[in-house]
């Protein structure tokens, strides 16, 4: 993944979510949400719900073949809300085999009991990723998160709050890739460059791949606190150098 599809949609199929862990304390969707008067914990589908299979005049998909569709990044797609319109999702992406869906979740102990019935060891077509953004996180999570039946799996170390140690998981037998960054936002916690490398080095060694993917708002870098402006906190990050697939 890195962070690059040569084609690449949104699929927001619903909005809202509840709070659910200390990485959600400032979250970018309330934080968006309440400059229009939005309660972001109302959870509600979205006019964009059946954009997988929309058509154009000619028959065709309007999103192409080979796309990758970055599916329900103003919610949790485990979110309890959603359970009555899952299955419909899970249908559109069944029928879309030839794109490719990526979901986040913190939920992940939700997961399997959210899965269509035919999953089996899950779909070509889908990744499914866990945040996990401290140890704490890390160590409730990640072993319910092994456990499941996932064809592609990445950890989503994001907004990372703390220095995580992977050493106790194997990530090299099982994880695809570790995304880490930083907090955005004027209320962000700090991200130590420190952090960031330390899950740098766990996946050269176990040979997966790892994306740094923002510095966030708030940076220390060799015992300096950098304030690093919303626009700049990718291209930074890049500029660390340290991401390979």
């Amino acid at each position: 993944m890195n962070g690059i599809a040569e084609r690449s949609v949104v699929w927001n199929l619903w909005h809202g979510c509840h709070k659910f862990s200390e990485g959600c304390r400032y979250c970018y969707v309330y934080r968006g949400d309440a400059k229009r008067n939005v309660d972001s914990s109302v959870v509600v589908k979205t006019k964009n719900f059946d954009l997988p299979v929309r058509t154009n005049k000619n028959g065709s998909f309007k999103i192409p073949s080979g796309t990758l569709v970055y599916t329900c990044f103003t919610s949790d797609f485990f979110v309890e809300d959603a359970d009555a319109w899952r299955t419909e999702a899970w249908e559109m992406i069944r029928q879309r085999s030839d794109l490719h869906f990526l979901m986040i979740t913190k939920r992940i102990n939700r997961v399997m009991e959210c899965l269509p019935v035919d999953w089996k060891d899950g779909y070509d077509n889908v990744t499914i990723c866990c945040t996990v953004e401290n140890q704490l996180c890390a160590d409730n999570r990640l072993p319910v998160y092994r456990a499941i039946p996932i064809k592609h799996k990445i950890i989503i170390c994001e907004p990372l709050l703390e220095e995580i140690s992977l050493d106790a998981y194997n990530i090299g037998e099982w994880v695809e890739q570790v995304v880490a960054g930083g907090e955005s936002g004027y209320e962000a916690r700090i991200c130590n460059f420190d952090w960031i490398m330390k899950l740098h080095d766990i996946c050269l060694e176990n040979n997966v791949s790892f994306w740094f993917k923002q510095t966030g708002s708030k940076f220390v870098k060799e015992g300096t606190l950098y304030t690093v402006k919303r626009q700049f906190q990718h291209s930074q990050a890049r500029k660390a150098g340290i991401n390979f697939k």
